[in-house]
């Protein structure tokens, strides 16, 4: 697959598929079952580094992982998703960062949050031959001064504003955008007001395709799901038996057995 590949499934009206993954097994599986985009996003964070949100992600943690999900789905499309202040200081700083997901990671393309602001950015992308997969709406980097995680696109004025942000960041030239906490009509509208394909998450049905957080998708928090989210397994139900198996068998010494000795 390449960035062409997407927008013709928009003109055919088929879905894209965009998970996100931060290793290398389960992005071997992802790639396995289908999944079009690998996102190796900076949700790795707050989902499997601990931390609060998504602020601390540093450049470097970001590039050890997209390097591990490409070993593990050596085929696959996969985006890097540039973490906090790794592209907003300066247009070198962000060119020069972007160039390592491509070159040291093996990405196949970055991804930026921003509107109007990033414009410059992507269009020297774009002609250093970067492929950009943009995003708006709700934008977790921006999380320190909007208050939390708010949606966006919720009145008239919003929609049109982001409209004309998608428009502006299609003739900048990225391939593909994240629609991200932005009701579904709203959606809808800004998907049918650009040709490239809109990737949606909390954002309806309407968008060109979807993602989602894959340990949201695999159940592996007991604790809170957002909106947006669907559980198809609760891994951590049985991920903790496993463990509490594991336990019980060696207290009791009945691991290991006969059969795990040599």
């Amino acid at each position: 697959m390449n960035v062409g590949t997407f927008r013709k499934m928009k003109e055919r009206g088929e879905p894209i598929v965009m998970l996100t993954a931060y290793d290398s097994l389960t992005a071997a599986m992802a790639a396995a079952a289908g999944i079009e985009i690998i996102l190796v996003g900076d949700s790795m964070a707050n989902t499997v580094l601990g931390y609060e949100n998504t602020i601390p992600l540093t450049l470097e943690q970001s590039l050890h992982h997209c390097a591990a999900v490409r070993r593990g789905a050596p085929n696959a499309f996969i985006v890097g998703d540039m973490p906090f202040m790794s592209y907003e200081a300066d247009i070198t700083t962000g060119l020069n960062n972007a160039a390592r997901y491509l070159k040291e990671a093996g990405c196949n393309a970055i991804k930026i949050e921003g509107g109007l602001a990033t414009v410059p950015l992507i269009e020297k992308m774009i002609e250093c031959g970067i492929p950009v997969m943009g995003h708006i709406g709700l934008m977790p980097h921006r999380v320190m001064v909007s208050g939390g995680y708010k949606l966006a696109g919720k009145t008239e004025s919003e929609t049109l504003e982001l409209i004309e942000t998608a428009r502006r960041l299609e003739s900048a030239g990225i391939f593909s955008l994240v629609l991200e906490g932005i009701p579904a009509l709203s959606s809808q509208r800004i998907a049918e007001s650009v040709k490239i394909p809109t990737i949606g998450i909390g954002a309806g049905v309407h968008c060109d395709g979807q993602v989602q957080v894959i340990t949201d998708l695999l159940g592996m928090s007991d604790g809170f799901l957002p909106r947006h989210a669907k559980q198809y397994v609760k891994l951590h139900e049985i991920i903790g038996k496993a463990f509490r198996q594991y336990v019980d068998e060696v207290k009791n010494k009945t691991f290991p057995g006969d059969e795990n000795s040599f």
